[in-house]
């Protein structure tokens, strides 16, 4: 179950062999999502430029006010950024400070434990209004695999890893099935709210009434997870929704034109968005071998392959049954653009591809750049004598195998 709370992660993206965007938005857009359902939480802005957020804090001058980088990674508020500036995650004391915390957030790259070395770049800021919870919860709505539907996820011990609370004290963790069509009852979600402790009879109102319309969105929005964390309980008794994380389903793009509307492509790496222009399954790896496979079983197998011999992808790529010297041609040019590919490997079985497909948009691409990477290329099955012969015939210099092992240590030879 807690495996469906990492699923947006890349490397669950990459696991499952298949380029699977669930899409995320930014905290903001979460937030007026939320409100837009009657969930409550702070107060909250988006600012794109310093001034604005000066202009912002001014609003929150009573209460005062956090600001956060709008960037799409877990662990924010403790990450860096790469012009210096500590914590992604800030409680300013006046407008004025606002302004300068933006100013260093605003077009800077954030660097958490999830983005990277590279980190991610920073486009905008939030800033909410500061209203200190006196508990913190968590509730997380997802699909369960072993209960073969949705569930709702609830712990009393929010504000951290929800993973290590399961590791230390799964009994902490409560999980309640959600039935699909009718939703939660409001007798199953006041249960729900008991069970976690709420202070006061109206505290557990607004919890149960939270919960019933968190899974409202979770399903009008063909969400793969909503994530409140933490779900905080005021000093005053009320309940708001103080951080929240969406993942949908890229499959309903079709029908959720609003929210794929917010996709933020400036989060992604670009030549995973360039891939998808052309449905090209493409994940970017941090190897110097590049991979052009057609079928994802045979893209892990060859992945797995090189790993035995000593090399590290810099990808996975499928190009599919469908793939065309065009789109051939265009996997070709997204990998010779990545600087750290020291050698291409071709592993193609031609079942529903044809090989003389691959052959031809190798051939156009390989004179097109004028490629000066090594090229291994192992072809079998339909139009694999065209293929072959095609490449015999180019001048160019690519190196043919017809063992899997033996392209596959060349390949990591050539790689050094």
């Amino acid at each position: 179950m807690l495996a469906s709370l990492r699923k947006a992660g890349s490397l669950a993206r990459a696991a499952s062999a298949g380029q699977r965007r669930f899409l995320s938005i930014h905290e903001y857009q979460s937030v007026n999502l939320l409100n837009s359902y009657g969930i409550p939480t702070p107060k909250s802005i988006a600012a794109k430029t310093p001034e604005e957020a000066l202009e912002v804090a001014k609003q929150f001058a009573s209460t005062g006010c956090v600001i956060k980088a709008q960037v799409l990674a877990g662990g924010r508020g403790k990450g860096h950024f790469d012009n210096g500036l500590q914590g992604g995650v800030h409680i300013v004391e006046s407008p004025e400070q606002a302004k300068e915390y933006a100013s260093k957030m605003i077009g800077a790259k954030l660097i958490t434990k999830q983005t990277g070395a590279a980190g991610r770049i920073c486009n905008a800021v939030m800033l909410a209004e500061r209203r200190d919870p006196s508990h913190e919860y968590y509730v997380a709505v997802l699909n369960d695999r072993n209960i073969g539907g949705p569930v709702l996820v609830a712990s009393s011990q929010g504000g951290m890893n929800i993973e290590e609370v399961a590791a230390k004290d799964p009994n902490a963790i409560i999980t309640t099935p959600i039935d699909f069509e009718n939703g939660l009852s409001k007798t199953e979600a006041l249960g729900l709210a008991k069970k976690l402790g709420f202070k006061s009879s109206g505290a557990e109102e607004e919890a149960a009434e939270i919960f019933i319309r968190l899974y409202k969105i979770f399903k009008d929005k063909d969400a793969t997870q909503i994530e409140i964390n933490p779900l905080g309980e005021t000093s005053d008794g009320h309940v708001l929704c103080m951080d929240a994380k969406f993942g949908f389903d890229d499959n309903a793009e079709f029908r959720q034109k609003d929210i794929f509307a917010l996709r933020d492509i400036s989060q992604e790496e670009p030549s995973e968005v360039e891939a998808q222009k052309y449905n090209l399954n493409f994940i970017k790896l941090d190897g110097s071998i590049g991979c052009l496979v057609n079928g994802a079983g045979l893209a892990m197998a060859t992945m797995d392959v090189l790993a035995l011999h000593g090399g590290n992808p810099a990808n996975f790529l499928d190009v599919g049954g469908g793939a065309t010297p065009e789109t051939v041609k265009k996997a070709f040019e997204i990998l010779v653009s990545d600087p750290k590919v020291k050698s291409i490997f071709i592993n193609i079985f031609g079942g529903i591809m044809r090989c003389d497909y691959i052959a031809e948009g190798v051939i156009n691409a390989a004179k097109e750049l004028s490629l000066q990477v090594p090229l291994i290329v192992r072809l079998k099955g339909t139009k694999e004598p065209e293929a072959k012969e095609m490449i015999r015939k180019s001048g160019l210099k690519i190196i043919p195998f017809d063992d899997l092992d033996e392209a596959a240590q060349n390949a990591v030879k050539l790689a050094v």
